[in-house]
């Protein structure tokens, strides 16, 4: 399965769920109180974070999603906070009053170890969930989709009422269960429980095929169309209609798991949204919560962490782009310091010339992208008999090369306006151009870039290989 990080910034997503205001407190430890048996912490800094459904939000803000959260807060200061911190964001936050406090928790950390974590919370009211599901019905038909996050603190008392306004306006819901009514859920799209939640509904499984038969049983009990288990250190099960698949965790340094489950639901939910499977959403989920439980605290990550990752990985990220992902994955690579090489030409049959050049164009930065012409604009270079290899075969030969990062194709005459677009740090060609007279040079010129002209290999050329064929057997085309 090849991963890639789609373009989030075009999608609504309603999160539906508790809210909670995270606070931290930060300071060194170096003695024992003489009042008990406990350390001191000389606090040095705090910070408040958006927790829970919140969370949820502000995971899917950092993918680049337009974010509407919606769930209960007091009529307190910490509520207030919490709405500060998600506006800040630039999330909608479309709350609920209620007489009880906002649900808060306060975990005291020293050398990156949670010592201690205090809650304040109150169960919910039930009059305060219906005013939820009131202001939620609001903003779902404006959501491609819909989270719901379960802490079993009151606030979807109704969830099953939210899942049928979601099914009735065509809405896929993801659901973050808690507890073990799991029937509440009942017909959503997809649930994201742990192992030990899945295990307390359908049973503890003696083997993996055990675990996938409970799985899918589920499935079909609930009327669900997937359902992801998150295995911990074992990576995730995803069970849907396409088949069933363990993906195995990413290694990552674990320094904690505060928030790791909101991270893999607001990535499903960013997948899905963008056009990807269940199982090419869960890839994705499955990455982005090796990289968060790296992080203190409630945290989220970023579509230029998950294109680092992927490239950490050998994989995603790389291949076959669409001009706006072209556009994007070579911002991130600027972003990340490293230096964009650019090239373009038809690659019609590979040859040990195209492969030298690639190599040599390689080697004047870090990643290579390559512009490939279309067959239509092939046919109209070399003639209606060229080219001899669809787009589609060619572009997928040249990033099978371990040359090259990336490829894209251009319909135009020159590839100058895409070139225009990207700015690479260095534009190659080959041949005996004059540097200026190359498509594109110009721009990458007054950009601060450079422009090289690198040699051909003597010999070498499609259209020689292509001759020779002919001339062999004349009735080949």
């Amino acid at each position: 399965m090849s991963l890639f990080v789609p373009d989030f910034s075009q999608l609504n997503v309603l999160v539906i769920g508790d809210l909670m205001l995270d606070q931290y407190w930060f300071g060194p430890t170096s003695r024992i109180s003489p009042e008990a048996p406990v350390p001191v912490v000389r606090v040095q800094r705090h910070e408040s974070r958006a927790g829970g459904a919140a969370n949820v939000a502000v995971n899917l803000n950092s993918l680049g999603v337009r974010t509407v959260c919606s769930g209960v807060v007091g009529q307190d200061a910490n509520g207030a906070e919490l709405r500060e911190l998600l506006e800040a964001a630039g999330i909608s936050a479309a709350f609920t009053e209620s007489s009880q406090p906002t649900i808060t928790k306060l975990r005291v950390l020293s050398r990156n170890q949670q010592l201690i974590r205090l809650d304040t919370e109150e169960q919910l009211a039930a009059d305060a969930s219906d005013a939820l599901v009131a202001e939620a019905a609001t903003h779902i038909s404006a959501a491609q989709v819909c989270v719901l996050s379960d802490y079993a603190k009151g606030s979807l008392a109704s969830v099953g009422t939210l899942i049928r306004q979601c099914n009735a306006a065509g809405v896929p819901v993801l659901v973050d269960p808690k507890g073990v009514d799991f029937a509440r859920y009942r017909g959503a799209t997809l649930l994201t429980p742990n192992l030990a939640e899945f295990e307390a509904v359908a049973g503890v499984a003696t083997d993996d095929a055990d675990l996938v038969r409970r799985a899918r049983e589920l499935c079909e009990q609930l009327d669900l169309s997937a359902l992801v288990v998150t295995l911990s250190e074992r990576g995730m099960l995803v069970v849907s209609s396409s088949g069933d698949r363990i993906l195995p965790a990413r290694a990552r340094q674990v320094f904690d798991v505060t928030g790791a489950g909101d991270t893999v639901i607001a990535t499903l939910a960013a997948g899905m949204g963008a056009g990807l499977d269940v199982e090419a959403a869960a890839g994705l989920a499955n990455l982005a919560a090796s990289l968060v439980v790296a992080k203190i605290g409630a945290a989220s990550v970023t579509p230029l962490e998950l294109n680092l990752a992927l490239h950490e990985h050998g994989e995603g990220g790389r291949g076959l782009l669409t001009r706006e992902q072209a556009l994007a994955v070579t911002r991130e690579a600027r972003q990340r310091g490293e230096r964009l090489v650019m090239t373009n030409g038809c690659f019609d049959i590979l040859h040990k010339g195209h492969v030298a050049y690639l190599q040599e164009a390689k080697a004047r930065g870090d990643r290579l992208l390559v512009a490939v012409n279309t067959d239509e604009s092939v046919a109209r270079l070399k003639g209606p008999e060229r080219p001899i290899n669809t787009l589609e075969d060619r572009m997928a030969v040249l990033a099978g090369l371990a040359s090259v990062d990336w490829v894209v194709p251009f319909a135009e005459e020159t590839p100058a306006d895409l070139i225009g677009e990207i700015l690479p740090d260095v534009l190659v060609k080959g041949g005996d151009y004059q540097a200026d007279a190359i498509a594109g040079a110009k721009a990458v010129l007054a950009n601060g870039g450079s422009v090289e002209v690198l040699r051909f290999h003597e010999g070498r050329s499609t259209s020689a290989i292509v001759n020779s064929i002919r001339s062999r057997d004349p009735g080949t085309a």
